[in-house]
């Protein structure tokens, strides 16, 4: 059997369903804020991702913070993950944080990864086959970290980029947030945006839970910056952003970053 290599950072349920025998196939479930409960389905298979508690530094004052090399290494290895192995992750909300996990993966050097197309609803729609939720009680991967500190961006990064205008910034908040009509949904946070920023909401990217065509895509991407340009993409807490940064990448951008602490992080330390 030959080992699965993605050509393109996204794979449709149905090959999905096709390949789940595949020897070097791990399918991760990324959901943001899951509880592990047995009685919760999942797709045959799958592990557990747990962005919060084993895959952040919970020691940061900022949600889902960027893990050190070391942590993501050692939590990966837990997870059975190798250096060979072809990864789908999904979530339970379609594209979501998925597209968190997906990133991470590459910001440790890692490419032969992609998000499900749909996530776990479009699993459902399809009627696949269900297991209950189980924890990994396999063998630990060999999995190696190589961090690529371009892919992710932190405050004084932005500061200066934002300053020089030397990135475009794209905020993949909603329309209403980012133009200070409606209130952040974190308790305390004050509106705003940062500035020299642009705004592309994430849901503007997807026909539901699903992703609109290649060429819809593009056509979100075109009137913000060229290909060549280098991009910073922020949201709430740096989840959504990656969502962007697939759609980015799908239409064949290539110099892109995620800033971690996102809107979270900069109306925080930057008053009004």
């Amino acid at each position: 059997m030959k080992t699965l290599l993605f050509q393109e950072p996204v794979v449709s349920v149905p090959w999905l369903h096709d390949n789940l025998e595949h020897k070097n196939l791990i399918i991760l479930d990324g959901t943001i804020n899951k509880v592990f409960n047995e009685d919760q389905p999942q797709i045959p298979g799958a592990r557990f991702f747990d962005i919060k508690n084993k895959f952040s530094n919970t020691a940061d004052p900022f949600p889902s913070a960027f893990p050190s090399k070391e942590l993501f290494e050692t939590s990966a290895r837990e997870l059975g993950i190798n250096n060979d192995s072809a990864i789908v992750v999904y979530d339970d909300k379609g594209i979501y944080s998925s597209a968190r996990v997906w990133w991470l993966f590459k910001a440790f050097g890692y490419n032969n990864v992609a998000v499900l197309d749909g996530g776990f609803p479009e699993w459902l729609k399809h009627k696949f086959p269900t297991e209950s939720m189980k924890p990994y009680a396999g063998e630990s991967g060999n999995f190696e970290a190589h961090l690529k500190p371009e892919l992710m961006q932190f405050f004084n990064d932005v500061k200066a980029a934002s300053n020089n205008k030397t990135h475009t910034i794209i905020d993949a908040r909603s329309a209403g947030r980012f133009n200070c009509t409606e209130p952040e949904p974190r308790a305390g946070l004050r509106m705003g945006t940062i500035p020299n920023s642009v705004n592309l909401p994430f849901e503007d990217l997807l026909n539901g839970h699903v992703l609109i065509s290649k060429a819809e895509i593009a056509s979100k991407f075109k009137p913000l910056a060229s290909p060549e340009d280098p991009l910073i993409f922020s949201c709430g807490s740096g989840l959504t952003a990656c969502v962007l940064a697939l759609g980015a990448e799908i239409s064949g951008y290539k110099n892109m970053a995620v800033y971690d602490g996102s809107w979270t992080e900069w109306g925080s330390l930057v008053p009004e």
